[in-house]
């Protein structure tokens, strides 16, 4: 938000300079994000009087001016402007100067053949309007000589930034009563023009969506006179960044930017039947005044007359009923309307305007007679008319909240000891009210203010937070200890180890749009957010895979070849209990090639299923999950190919991590090229360990040498080769230590239907050498485990 210094004094009565200023605001939670002086614009212009114009000897449109600077002798000046003549005053760039408008910087030259010394400026080249038809002139009492910057009243521009949580700082008086209560200076009270209601307002004013606008008021003047706003109005609206457009609507500004309360003034004459604030009707459309048509719908609340709708609530009005530089008759509307539905309306039809921003945050609903007299009176004063009487529809919130505080809180919370008197007289500059049992009744603008805690802080940054002490936290004795949980330690570790698997790890965002969450969703509801960022970012994520599709396609439009990302955060799902669920994941995906075209390889590889198993399972181990005991299944869900992807589980039920390739319909739905290889480890899933000692025991090798056997059996061509290993694994525990496919056949000389494993199976001897006879049993245990696959040794 942005404001003038001259703006602020209006309502501020101070002596502080714009530094001091600046260091109040930021000291009190108002961030100053810059300072604008434009006198450093205006450095070499002055005002000065032309004595004498005569035309040019070479050129019938310049004239030949000699103008007085109010110091030394007059100087030539060569202008061109047809308004230019002697004995008028205007303003002249003297050399060195540089004119706003377009950079350049002036100097002594000759124009056709003549010297000039300097130029005299227009308003366009000073940025001070849009006028080019001829030179500034000045008022006769203008002081020749002196500076232009001083004589023109230009003010330094502040802008800050003002936090969701402080619509009452929406205004360049709110901004004033915070320093106030700094002690930067006195609040003055509002000049509220007088003026006389005569009559009952002409026009019916009603509402019928109490819960969307609780309360709407207006009232009808008539006999106005609109056109261009007077300097003061325009210097104070285009310090704030807004271009002066009419009196009458410039005057709405005014009060929207310098009290923070919206409002809008219609063309009476544009108008039909009673104004009426409503739900509108699904289909209904109004042309807006930024000229674009907005499709309305039920959700949304308007203001309509009986034949069309003229203004999308809170946001923005319409263009049939917008006032003219012809008209009379006006009628002003002020109301109040629920921030949530106005925010609602705004992002579904992506509009944005000052009069959201601040119905939205939540504006004074106790300004609302008190703003409707000032704009009333304000274009009384300065436009003519008569007004009459307001018209009240509804009535807007009006219980204020009552806080019981204990000041020795202020110590206890904010870490600052602060008198309770000067506590009281805090709390009371900034409109609480305080009784003498220390009962805080906050006025309805603070919308902010929930409880005891939110007063501490309201005392504490008005008190100074320079001024809380730095305190270290209480440390135990002794060699510190670790504070990680397990839940760190594991994501850490995982973290350490997917980097070190050749993966590059992305942070993604939690919200997505709601199509890609719907895409990824399982049988459990998404969480979606009733104010999100952006419509894009609307659902919170069921998986981390979308995200890393995203940023996987993005790399690949910018010219990456190949992207290997891994991202270990939260998915989040609603509980059974209606709350959130958070569940840790690491999320894989692996797109574009895998090894590039070369001599030696020929074509460019890509990713396969293969390659995300490899990385599932030496994750899991690195995360200390029994992979030996794992079980690969199918189900790796519809975002998967269902021939290229499987689960890896601890039992038919307990899902560790799924992998695969990304299913084409999903590379479809993600505008995204394949193939793409994935993996989804579900670290919630992965059961802590038993019995874990402080620290592992030495690594002791065998005493005896392993013995190896090799297996080839015949099993069905469905069996998956590893539920055959971990049955083989499983016939001696005691003595088998590992098992390993080096072969996979069918053709000729296997059966139809059925496939030839052959296995490696190695025996580990304890205290003495195996004996034929314990091979044989062994071989037999092996077998048997074999046969109940329906597996047998080939011939």
């Amino acid at each position: 938000m942005k404001f003038s210094l001259t703006w602020l004094k209006d309502h501020l009565e101070t002596t502080a300079t714009v530094a001091e200023i600046c260091d109040a605001l930021n000291a009190i939670g108002l961030e100053v994000e810059g300072v604008e002086d434009p006198a450093e614009k205006l450095a070499g212009f002055r005002v000065a009087h032309v004595l004498t114009a005569a035309r040019h000897p070479d050129a019938d449109k310049l004239q030949v001016l000699t103008v007085d600077t109010g110091e030394g002798d007059p100087l030539q000046v060569v202008c061109g402007a047809p308004n230019a003549r002697a004995g008028m005053k205007g303003v002249l760039g003297l050399p060195g100067a540089v004119v706003p408008a377009n950079g350049m910087v002036l100097r002594k030259s000759a124009i056709r053949g003549v010297e000039s010394n300097g130029m005299m400026c227009s308003v366009r080249e000073l940025e001070l309007g849009e006028d080019h038809d001829g030179i500034i002139e000045l008022p006769e009492d203008a002081p020749v000589g002196s500076d232009f910057a001083s004589y023109h009243g230009a003010a330094p521009v502040i802008e800050v930034a003002v936090t969701p949580n402080r619509p009452d700082c929406m205004g360049v008086y709110g901004i004033a009563r915070d320093l106030a209560a700094k002690g930067l200076g006195t609040l003055k009270p509002i000049a509220m023009p007088a003026f006389t209601a005569e009559g009952a307002c002409p026009v019916e004013i009603r509402t019928d969506d109490a819960q969307g606008c609780p309360a709407f008021y207006g009232r009808v003047i008539k006999g106005v006179t609109n056109g261009p706003s007077p300097d003061w109005l325009q210097q104070r609206l285009k310090s704030a960044g807004q271009r002066p457009i009419s009196l009458l609507v410039d005057l709405t500004n005014y009060l929207m930017l310098g009290f923070g309360r919206p409002a809008h003034v219609y063309d009476l004459a544009k108008l039909q039947g009673a104004v009426v604030a409503r739900r509108a009707k699904d289909g209904e459309e109004v042309l807006a005044l930024n000229e674009k048509t907005y499709t309305l719908d039920s959700e949304m609340v308007v203001i309509a007359d009986e034949s069309q709708v003229h203004d999308i609530a809170g946001i923005m009005g319409g263009e049939h009923s917008g006032v003219q530089d012809d008209t009379t008759d006006v009628l002003l509307e002020i109301a109040y309307f629920d921030p949530a539905r106005i925010g609602a309306t705004g992002r579904k039809l992506g509009l944005s305007s000052d009069a959201r921003t601040r119905f939205e945050r939540g504006v004074d609903p106790e300004f609302l007679d008190q703003g409707l007299d000032l704009l009333t009176g304000l274009i009384v004063e300065l436009a003519g008319g008569t007004a009459s009487e307001v018209v009240r529809a509804g009535s807007p919130p009006s219980d204020a909240k009552v806080i019981g505080f204990d000041p020795g809180l202020t110590a206890r919370l904010g870490g600052v000891e602060v008198v309770e008197g000067e506590q009281k007289r805090i709390l009371e500059s900034l409109g609480f009210t305080v009784s003498a049992d220390w009962q805080v009744t906050c006025p309805l603008r603070r919308h902010d203010i929930e409880g005891p805690a939110d007063l501490v802080e309201e005392v504490v940054r008005i008190h100074g937070l320079d001024k809380v002490a730095s305190v270290a936290l209480p440390r135990a004795e002794g060699v510190a200890r670790p504070t990680a949980t397990p839940q760190q330690k594991l994501e850490r570790g995982l973290r350490r180890a997917a980097a070190a698997s050749g993966l590059n790890e992305a942070v993604t965002w939690s919200f997505l749009p709601t199509w890609a969450a719907e895409h990824f969703a399982s049988d459990q509801p998404l969480w979606t957010l009733a104010n999100p960022i952006s419509e894009d970012m609307k659902a919170m994520r069921p998986s981390l895979l979308p995200g890393l599709l995203m940023a996987a396609k993005r790399n690949a439009d910018r010219g990456a070849s190949s992207s290997r990302l891994f991202e270990i955060g939260r998915r989040y799902f609603r509980g059974s209990n209606g709350l959130s669920d958070e569940k840790p994941t690491l999320g894989i995906v692996l797109a574009g090639e895998k090894t590039p075209r070369g001599w030696q390889s020929g074509k460019a590889q890509a990713f396969d299923a293969y390659d995300a198993k490899a990385l599932a399972l030496a994750l899991l181990e690195a995360a200390g999950a029994p992979v030996a005991n794992l079980m690969v299944m199918g189900e790796a869900g519809p975002q998967f190919h269902p021939g290229q992807s499987a689960t890896l589980r601890l039992g038919p039920k307990t899902v560790l991590a799924r992998f695969g390739m990304v299913h084409p319909a999903t590379l479809k739905a993600f505008d995204a090229d394949g193939p793409i290889a994935a993996v989804e480890l579900f670290l919630d899933a992965i059961p802590p360990k038993k019995n874990a000692a402080f620290a592992r025991p030495g690594f002791t090798p065998p005493a005896l040498q392993a013995v190896t056997r090799d297996f080839a059996f015949l099993v069905p061509a469905s069996l998956p080769a590893g539920d055959l290993v971990r049955a083989v694994q499983g016939a001696d525990k005691a003595s088998i230590t590992g098992v390993r496919v080096f072969d996979v056949f069918a053709g000729q000389g296997v059966p139809e239907g059925q496939k030839s494993i052959a296995l490696e199976v190695t025996l580990q001897p304890g205290e003495a050498s195996f004996k034929d006879a314990e091979l044989k049993a062994i071989a037999e245990k092996v077998v048997a485990a074999a046969a109940k696959l329906g597996g047998s040794l080939r011939g």
